[in-house]
C-alpha cells in the first residue's frame, strides 16, 4: 500500500514542470496502481459514482481526491473508464452538491494516465 499523502516531500519553489511538481515517487506510484488494480478487478469496495475531475494544488503531494461524493476522509480507488487505469488514494470531503466536480492530484492524474489539461471523467470508490 501507498504511503498516506501527508508523507510526501513538497515540490521546490523554484518547481516548473511536471516532473517537478510530482514528488510522488515510483515505487508509491506502482504500489498504488497495483492496489486499485486489485481491488478493481476482484470488485471490491462501494461505488460513491462518478465526477468530472480537474487538476488539483499540483505542489499539494501525494495521491489524493477532493470530492463532494464523501462526507468524511477516508481510502478508496478512482478508476478511470477510457482506459481501465485505477489506482489507490485518499478520499477527500469537499463542500457542494454530489453533481459538483472533483479535483485531483498531479501523482494520482499521472498514475490513471488521464490528460492533466482536460476534464476526465472518472469513477469513485470507497474502500
Amino acid at each position: 500500500m501507498a504511503r498516506p499523502s501527508g508523507a510526501a516531500q513538497r515540490p521546490s519553489p523554484r518547481a516548473r514542470t511536471v516532473a517537478e511538481f510530482d514528488t510522488t515517487s515510483a515505487e508509491e506510484k506502482q504500489a498504488a496502481e497495483r492496489a486499485g488494480q486489485a481491488a478493481q478487478a476482484s470488485g471490491q469496495g462501494r461505488s460513491l459514482g462518478r465526477t468530472i475531475a480537474s487538476l488539483g494544488d499540483p505542489s499539494r503531494p501525494g495521491l489524493w481526491i477532493e470530492t463532494p461524493l464523501v462526507s468524511a476522509p477516508g481510502r478508496g480507488r478512482v478508476v478511470f473508464p477510457s482506459n481501465g487505469k485505477a489506482v489507490e488514494l485518499d478520499l477527500i470531503p469537499t463542500d457542494g452538491p454530489k453533481t459538483a466536480g472533483s479535483r485531483m492530484s498531479l501523482a494520482a492524474l499521472r498514475v490513471i494516465e488521464a490528460p492533466l489539461t482536460d476534464l476526465p471523467e472518472v469513477e469513485v470508490y470507497s474502500e
